[in-house]
């Protein structure tokens, strides 16, 4: 394995993670795995911490003609919510993004949907929620994800990652009440590039994730 890449995949990075968050207590804890690269890595830590497992969507504002660039990030129902320096760079407003924010949440409320599959959304009231993904960089979806948690009034939440840029994770701490992230590398570029194997994860994989635990649990 290449010396900078220090996850062979997510599942590893899960481990990892799952090894960190086992050392503090939890009430009631509900893992969500932020869809869809989050979802192998949650998948882990719910499974190490006992604890139940459901989905999150976030989705990505992009920049006109640069769509992986995000400037803000939705989620089905929560407001969007902006980069404001970012806009301010790109001399662009939120309202020149509005129909980006629509696409944007039209995919997530369709992605959430067909993970679901009818069921309902695990209760967030008085428990304590742990936010997980494969990774942290600009921390804009993350944000976007813990205020629609937050509002659903759980104890407490916390986002963690295997891995993030310093930068976000002192940013996100003002969203969550902690960030748990196993490496915060300073030389930070990508979360790929912390990953042997970091091909994307598809729908069916988030489906067969969230159903194999679930019957694990029944």
């Amino acid at each position: 394995m290449d010396g900078q890449r220090i996850f062979a995949d997510r599942e590893d990075g899960g481990r990892r993670l799952a090894e960190e968050l086992s050392r503090r207590p939890w009430s009631g804890p509900l893992v969500l795995g932020l869809a869809r690269g989050g979802v192998p890595v949650a998948a882990v830590v719910a499974r190490r911490l006992g604890a139940e497992l459901d989905v999150a969507v976030a989705r990505k504002i992009g920049a006109p003609g640069r769509r992986e660039f995000g400037v803000g990030a939705v989620t089905p129902d929560g407001p969007a919510i902006y980069d404001e320096a970012i806009l301010r760079g790109l001399k662009l407003t939120a309202a020149r993004m509005a129909r980006a924010e629509r696409r944007e949440r039209a995919e997530a409320r369709r992605r959430l949907e067909r993970y679901r599959r009818g069921r309902p959304a695990a209760g967030l009231a008085g428990r304590d929620v742990i936010l997980v993904d494969d990774g942290l960089a600009t921390g804009v979806t993350a944000t976007a994800a813990l205020r629609d948690v937050r509002a659903g009034n759980p104890r407490s939440v916390v986002f963690a990652a295997p891995v993030g840029a310093p930068g976000a994770a002192a940013g996100l701490r003002g969203e969550a009440d902690d960030v748990v992230c196993v490496t915060e590398p300073p030389d930070f570029r990508a979360v790929g590039q912390w990953y042997a194997d970091f091909r994307q994860t598809s729908d069916e994989d988030v489906l067969d994730l969230l159903l194999h635990l679930g019957e694990c649990r029944d």
